[in-house]
C-alpha cells in the first residue's frame, strides 16, 4: 500500500529492466460496471518488462496495491532516482525475472496515473468526472484487465502477482477467469476487509470529505486540493502499514531538536516523517482517486455471491497458488492468509503457503526480505514454460 523502494541510478548494475515507457490502451466497448452503471469507452495506461515469447505463454500480470500504478520497474529518465515501486523484485536475475517473464503492470480504472478516473474528461460534460466517476470494484478491474490481455494479444498469464489490495484482485482472476491464469500468487491479503479494516478507511475518507477544499469532490473546478485532508488520510494509512517494531527501531521517541519544547509544533522524529509522507502523497495522488481505492477495498468479497462460502466461492478457480504473509502485519494478519489457503484447499487446489518473519508490518511485502525473495524466486522459477507442466509448487 505505501512507496517503499530502495534508491539506485538508472544505469547502475543493480539488474535493472533500464529506461521504459508507459504505454496506452483505448477501448471503445463499454464496460458495465458493478454499481450497475457502465463507461461508454476508458483508456488504460501501461509498461511491459521483458519479451513475449514465441509461445505466448510467458506473460505475467502485476497488480498493484492501494496507492500504487503502472510504473512497478525500471525508470521513465536517466535522471530519474526512484525506480518503480517493486523494482526489487521485477528485473532480470530477480524474482520475477524479466529474463523469463514478460511482465505487464497497469494503472487501474479510477486511478491518477493515466488510466480513465475522476481526473479524465466526462465525454456527457466536457469536464473532469470528479466525484461523478462511478465507484468501480475489484471484479470492474479485474474485467479491464482482462480486456488488456486480449488487447495484448494473449489467451492467459502464467501467473497473476499481487500485495494488499493487489493479491485481492489476485484471488478475483482465479473466480472470474479461472481458465486464463495458471498461477496466483496471492501476497499479504486477506478474503475480506475486517470492520477495523474498514473503520479505517472510513476515517481516512471522512478527513478528505470534510476538507473545507473538498467542494464536494469538485475540487478541480475551483482550482484546489483538499491538502489536509488527504494529507491526513496518508498519515493514518501509513500508520497502519508499519508495525510497533518498526516504528520503535526506526524512530523509538527520539526527539528532532533533543529537548521537549512544551507545544504543539512537530517534536518527534515520527511525527516529522509521517507529516513529510502526508505532504508528499498530496502532490502525487488524487483525493477522488483515494475515496474510489478505499471503498473498492471495503466492498472486496468474493464470498458474499456464493451464500458467505470461501470455498465455494474459490471452487471455480484451477491455478496453482503460492499465499505469502508476514508475522508482523496486523493490517493483512497472517490468519487472513490462512483463511485463504484453508478455504483453496477445501476446495482441492493446488497451494504453497509461506509465513515470513519480519518486523516491518504490512509494508514488508514490498521489501527486499531475503527469505521472502528466495520463496517468490523459487516458485517463479518453477513455472513451467514448455507447455507440458504449468507446477510452480515449491
Amino acid at each position: 500500500m505505501s512507496d517503499a523502494s530502495h534508491k539506485i541510478t538508472a544505469t547502475g548494475s543493480n539488474h535493472s529492466v533500464g529506461i521504459v515507457q508507459p504505454q496506452h490502451a483505448a477501448f471503445t466497448e463499454p464496460l458495465a460496471l458493478d454499481c450497475g452503471r457502465s463507461l461508454p469507452s476508458y483508456a488504460l495506461v501501461y509498461e511491459t518488462y521483458g519479451q513475449l515469447n514465441a509461445m505466448g505463454n510467458n506473460a505475467v500480470l502485476i497488480c498493484h496495491a492501494l496507492s500504487g500504478d503502472h510504473h512497478a520497474a525500471g525508470f521513465h529518465a536517466e535522471t530519474e532516482r526512484k525506480p518503480g515501486w517493486w523494482d526489487s523484485a521485477i528485473g532480470p536475475g530477480k524474482p520475477i525475472d524479466t529474463n523469463r517473464f514478460f511482465v505487464v503492470c497497469l494503472n487501474n480504472l479510477g486511478g491518477c496515473k493515466g488510466s480513465t478516473g475522476p481526473l479524465s474528461i466526462d465525454p456527457d460534460t466536457g469536464k473532469p468526472y470528479g466525484p461523478d466517476f462511478p465507484i468501480v470494484t475489484v471484479r470492474d478491474w479485474v474485467n479491464a484487465q482482462h480486456h488488456l490481455m486480449q488487447h495484448l494479444g494473449m489467451a492467459s498469464w502464467a501467473a497473476v502477482i499481487g500485495g494488499s489490495l493487489g493479491g485481492m484482485q489476485v484471488l478475483q482472476w482465479s473466480i472470474s477467469y479461472p481458465e486464463a491464469i495458471a498461477h496466483a500468487i496471492v501476497i499479504a491479503a486477506a478474503p475480506k476487509l475486517s470492520a477495523q479494516n474498514i473503520a479505517f478507511n472510513e476515517v481516512a475518507r471522512q478527513a478528505i470529505i470534510t476538507d473545507p477544499e473538498f467542494f464536494g469532490g469538485r475540487y478541480a473546478e475551483q482550482g484546489s486540493i483538499p491538502r489536509r485532508g488527504l494529507m491526513l488520510a496518508r498519515m493514518l494509512g501509513h500508520i497502519t502499514y508499519l508495525s510497533d517494531d518498526a516504528m520503535r527501531a526506526k524512530f523509538g521517541r527520539e526527539l528532532r531538536s533533543g529537548q521537549v519544547n512544551y507545544g504543539f509544533d512537530v517534536e518527534f522524529q515520527v511525527e516529522s516523517y509521517l507529516r513529510y509522507q502526508g505532504t508528499s502523497f498530496v502532490d502525487r495522488f488524487d483525493a477522488n482517486t483515494y475515496l474510489l481505492m478505499t471503498k473498492a477495498l471495503d466492498y472486496f468479497d468474493p464470498a458474499h455471491d456464493y451464500g458467505d462460502d470461501l470455498v465455494a466461492a474459490l471452487t471455480p478457480a484451477q491455478a496453482d497458488f503460492l499465499v505469502v504473509s508476514f508475522t508482523s502485519d496486523w493490517r493483512f494478519a497472517p490468519e487472513r492468509s490462512r483463511e485463504i489457503v484453508r478455504a483453496l484447499l477445501a476446495a482441492g487446489k493446488r497451494v504453497s503457503y509461506a509465513e515470513i518473519e519480519s518486523n516491518h508490518g504490512h509494508d514488508a511485502f514490498l521489501m527486499t526480505i531475503p527469505y521472502y525473495h528466495r520463496v517468490l524466486a523459487g516458485y517463479m522459477a518453477n513455472i513451467d514454460l514448455t507447455g507440458s507442466n504449468q507446477s510452480g509448487a515449491l
